[in-house]
């Protein structure tokens, strides 16, 4: 007996070329068909092309931030701040007070932004400051004391006839300033107002005895406060002329 044989399959059927030219494969051709035979890989591409472009647009941009130094602990008026006091954290560019302390390191940052305080080290700040607090030059003592006073305020200290007033005073508390004057037995026979509703900056209460700013028989009674340059000509000196009291402002 003589075997089957399996006919071949039949070609595809193909459009008859009319023209009389071969039929040429093109690239947009082979193209289609490329993509016919790859459509799934090509669109699982297509879907984590898709998926990356929604989380990019998702996913929110870096903040811009600005660094600024920080109390790393709660800090006692008066005490000198070294390197363990103050730590650096990086906060809104909004919400940066002017003289805001900024690290050594930032120097470049510290001159785009006028007024950043520098060589803290050492210094002693004015009151106290709480941990995660921004120090700024307004904290430290010296001439931030005087900030946000009116134009050409100046600090002048004072000695009280009575040490223990200054118990009573905290920073901002306004005051008026009297001066007693005589020989009486029971006291100053005239008495004179020297400045009227000056704020107190600094008063040795505040920073407290542990502070070590200064030994406690030096600064017994001492008080800082601001006043206008002709009222702290008449402060200045005036426990050599009298005895000052002071008169607490509501």
């Amino acid at each position: 007996m003589r075997a089957s044989r399996t006919p071949p399959p039949a070609a595809p059927w193909r459009a008859p070329n009319w023209s009389g030219r071969p039929a040429r494969d093109t690239s947009a051709g082979r193209t289609r068909r490329w993509l016919l035979r790859r459509r799934r890989l090509v669109a699982s591409l297509l879907l984590c092309a898709a998926a990356a472009l929604a989380v990019q647009q998702l996913t929110p941009a870096s903040p811009v931030t600005r660094t600024v130094l920080v109390a790393a602990r709660d800090l006692p008026a008066g005490a000198a701040l070294s390197a363990a006091d103050l730590v650096p954290a990086a906060v809104s560019p909004t919400m940066v007070p002017d003289g805001a302390l900024a690290p050594e390191s930032a120097a470049d940052e510290s001159a785009a932004y006028p007024g950043t305080a520098s060589s803290w080290r050492g210094r002693q700040v004015s009151g106290p400051v709480r941990r995660g607090e921004v120090v700024t030059d307004a904290s430290l003592l010296g001439d931030g004391l005087l900030v946000g006073a009116p134009p050409g305020s100046q600090a002048v200290p004072l000695r009280l006839a009575d040490p223990t007033t200054v118990r009573l005073l905290h920073q901002g508390q306004l005051v008026t300033v009297v001066l007693g004057t005589g020989d009486g037995l029971d006291g100053p026979t005239a008495s004179q107002v020297l400045a009227t509703a000056v704020p107190v900056l600094w008063t040795p209460a505040l920073a407290g005895a542990s502070a070590g700013l200064l030994p406690s028989q030096e600064t017994d009674g001492l008080v800082v406060v601001a006043a206008a340059p002709a009222a702290a000509v008449l402060l200045a000196g005036a426990s050599v002329r009298g005895k000052v009291f002071l008169i607490l402002v509501g």
